[in-house]
């Protein structure tokens, strides 16, 4: 209109505040203008972080500005994911870039975590919006380790021959699965299984011993986490030992025949035990001869022998049996001399002869010849009533003894006397019954006739005289 004046302001780089001027007459009058430059920042960038951050140490992250305007109302916000960790006023003049930090404590749940930086613009005072710039985002590797090494669970002896298992293992780390865990036995890495789980990880491998290893072998086991690594040593000693060589003469041999019995340590060992023999200084070798009697049948012969692996004692042992072949035992205990049995009874005859080998027996009666049946008898009968003589016999001898079999047993008569015995006393016993009722009868009779005479001279004295 014609009350305005319209003026075009170029090239403002920062904030101003442009002053109107008008005359009128001798009156001059001003009115001012705020005018408020704003950009968005240029760049926001988060600073790349560790390729790994221990659990429980101090994680900065720094955000860099550059541009932005104005900076009074430009605001820089830290984030993990959407959840906002740090909300600071960047400040400073839009030329100059700018660092925001901040500081968290890293924890295993951040763990593959996206941490990102926003800066936030805030224009809604000036009638206009809130804009928002975000970096890329950058992922966290978080980890956490004991305190401890790893655990070799492992002898220190190898022997040669055998098959040993190696197993190596560390509780208590974090991520498991990022771990890499590995065995290294004499600077070479055996064959070999590795298992991770929630909080563990362990390495395990077979190894089979043989003459070619070195006497002493190094046994590494290497656990690596993030940037760090633990580590485990030991020193094995590889030995071989053979058992002790247990021989007899026979083994298996006649009553009375002489047995020797030899036992022989190798491999630098030395015999420190034979059965059979007194205690003595360890030597290779140690024998002694013997008699077979009955009693050394099935006897067993041990024999130890001991050698010394890096201050320790290490034994093996051999047992041998020996078989003795001798003639039948038949004594009081294994067959009893004299058997009563009641008639009709069931009863177990007991009669067994020992030897090896095994002997066979018979019982026969001497009268006749008739068999008696050695074991259960269900039912016993007078006519096994005598005198049996019992073989025993085998290849290598045969013995006999005398058993006597009574048999107790009731005659007809004998049946007889012992039905008439109570009847007879039940026939005394009532003719005493009798007796005695009669008895008393007569006497009750004879009392009261001597009542009625003294009654009678009584009252004869008592009458008049005539």
């Amino acid at each position: 209109g014609p009350n305005w004046k319209l003026f075009e302001l170029s090239e403002i780089g920062e904030d101003s505040s442009p002053l109107c001027f008008e005359n009128c007459g001798t009156v001059q009058s001003s009115a001012s203008a705020t005018i408020t430059v704003y950009s968005f920042p240029e760049s926001v960038e988060l600073r790349p972080l560790p390729a790994w951050q221990q659990v429980g140490k101090d994680l900065t992250l720094r955000c860099h500005v550059d541009g932005g305007a104005p900076r009074t109302q430009l605001s820089a916000v830290l984030l993990r994911g959407e959840e906002i960790l740090s909300r600071q006023p960047v400040g400073g003049h839009p030329k100059d870039p700018k660092e925001i930090t901040f500081t968290v404590l890293a924890s295993r749940g951040d763990h593959g975590a996206n941490f990102s930086c926003r800066t936030e613009l805030d224009l809604r005072p000036q009638g206009l919006a809130l804009f928002s710039n975000v970096s890329e985002a950058r992922s966290l590797r978080t980890f956490d380790l004991p305190a401890t090494i790893p655990k070799l669970d492992t002898p220190d002896l190898l022997e040669v021959g055998t098959q040993q298992k190696l197993f190596c293992s560390l509780e208590g780390l974090f991520p498991a699965s990022e771990a890499r865990i590995y065995l290294e036995l004499g600077g070479q890495m055996p064959t070999q299984e590795s298992t991770n789980s929630s909080d563990s990880v362990s390495a395990t491998a077979l190894v089979e011993v043989t003459e070619e290893f070195d006497r002493t072998l190094p046994l590494r086991c290497v656990l690596e986490l993030a940037d760090q690594i633990l580590e485990t040593q030991r020193t094995l000693t590889v030995y071989n030992f053979s058992a002790p060589v247990l021989t007899l003469s026979q083994l298996e041999v006649s009553e009375g025949s002489q047995v020797t019995v030899k036992c022989e340590a190798h491999s630098g060992s030395k015999v420190v035990l034979l059965s059979g023999v007194e205690p003595r200084p360890p030597t290779p070798q140690v024998q002694f001869t013997l008699n077979a009697s009955s009693e050394d049948h099935k006897r067993s012969f041990f024999c130890s022998a001991a050698l010394e692996v890096a201050g320790k004692f290490l034994f093996k042992n051999q047992t041998l049996e020996l078989h003795v072949l001798y003639g039948p035992r038949l004594d009081e205990t294994d067959c009893l001399g004299n058997w009563t049995w009641q008639e009709g009874s069931q009863q177990t005859l007991k009669c067994q002869a020992w030897g090896n080998p095994s002997p066979k027996m018979t019982c026969r009666r001497k009268a006749d010849g008739a068999l008696l049946p050695i074991g259960v008898v269900k039912s016993v009968k007078q006519e096994m009533n005598g005198t049996y003589v019992c073989h025993a016999f085998s290849s290598h001898g045969n013995v006999t003894r005398n058993v006597y079999l009574t048999v107790l047993y009731h005659s007809q008569n004998n049946w007889t006397i012992i039905i008439l015995v109570p009847v007879l006393l039940v026939i005394v016993g009532l003719v005493m019954a009798a007796s005695y009722v009669y008895n008393r009868q007569r006497k009750i009779r004879i009392y009261k006739l001597q009542k009625a005479q003294e009654e009678a001279i009584k009252l004869k004295g008592q009458a008049p005289p005539p």
